[in-house]
């Protein structure tokens, strides 16, 4: 069965926790906020690592951890760090690229491997936060069993 994991944008975490009473999870599409959230198999957590370690440079030790918004027993909103969308708005081909080489020979960590399927998903995430910046909002991930 497995975990699914929705992440989108809000203004603020107030609004972020009404969106699973608003909707079920199986509705979810795009959200209320009117921005095309992205559903996925990636933990926000191992997301936060990928983006911060192979662009940032920051050491796996030292990525910040999520702020639980909601915690419910049908599902959780957490908010990732804006410096996990903030770096992936201005950087090129060849950073992206070299951020997906880093993730993929990191060892003891969890999420994709395979250096092209990071570079795929760091090109979506970087499409992701381009629509959060331009909307003003921060990421937050719905997550559900």
């Amino acid at each position: 069965m497995g975990v699914t994991y929705k992440y989108f944008g809000a203004p603020d975490g107030a609004t972020a926790a009404r969106v699973p009473i608003s909707m079920r999870p199986e509705e979810l599409g795009g959200d209320e906020l009117g921005m095309n959230g992205m559903f996925t198999k990636i933990k926000p957590e191992t997301m936060a690592a990928m983006v911060l370690t192979g662009i940032e440079g920051v050491p796996l030790h030292k990525v910040p951890p999520l702020e639980l918004v909601v915690l419910h027993p049908d599902y959780a909103v957490v908010k990732l760090p804006m410096t996990v969308v903030d770096p992936l708005r201005d950087i090129g081909e060849e950073a992206v690229g070299a951020a997906a080489f880093i993730w993929s020979t990191v060892p003891d960590r969890g999420g994709p491997r395979d250096a092209f399927n990071v570079y795929q998903l760091l090109h979506e995430w970087q499409d992701f936060s381009k629509r959060l910046h331009d909307a003003g909002h921060q990421p937050y991930c719905l997550v559900w069993p």
